[in-house]
């Protein structure tokens, strides 16, 4: 597995070893010796799997109590995956990271608590999966509006289309309503 550092400190894109031959591949996406050896001591209590549909867009959220770190890759189809930090004392407060994570590339990234998340499916439908480090916590969930000027995410969406939304995520907060974390 190798760790590559972002633009953003904490946040990490992941390569796993792929071994492949004529019969499909094998990976291992998760083995705690190894996150521990490359400085993650990390202990999930939540795995999730959403399915979507190309043009949806999930995110940006975020929790401001039991703060949640996230493995997150995709099994099936492409998504553009962005996280943008939330962290009030941050050096990066306010900046964005965005990659394409897809089933073809293996990629995982590593987000901490302390940054909102969110992806665009830009394949005719993906299998997004990942694995927490502290419970769901519905009361204390955030979501940053996707378009926000402030942020200024670049979303690889399709002129003249706008991506499809939750009824929570279409009220979505503006960056100077956005409680930031400690």
């Amino acid at each position: 597995m190798k760790f590559e550092e972002t633009p953003l400190p904490g946040v990490y894109l992941l390569h796993p070893q792929v071994f492949g031959d004529q019969r499909g591949f094998f990976l291992e996406s998760w083995n705690r010796a190894t996150f521990r050896d490359a400085g993650f001591d990390l202990d999930f209590v939540q795995d999730n799997h959403s399915r979507s549909a190309r043009g949806i867009l999930r995110g940006m959220h975020y929790q401001t109590e039991h703060t949640q770190g996230k493995l997150v890759r995709v099994t099936a189809g492409a998504v553009f995956d962005v996280v943008v930090d939330v962290r009030r004392d941050s050096p990066t407060l306010g900046q964005w990271y965005g990659i394409t994570l897809s089933a073809e590339n293996h990629h995982m990234l590593w987000v901490p608590p302390g940054f909102a998340h969110g992806f665009y499916v830009t394949s005719e439908y993906a299998d997004f999966q990942y694995k927490c480090t502290k419970l769901y916590h519905p009361g204390s969930e955030i979501a940053l509006a996707w378009d926000d000027p402030t942020v200024g995410i670049e979303w690889p969406i399709p002129a003249g289309e706008l991506p499809q939304l939750s009824a929570k995520d279409q009220q979505g907060l503006a960056w100077p309503e956005l409680p930031l974390l400690d």
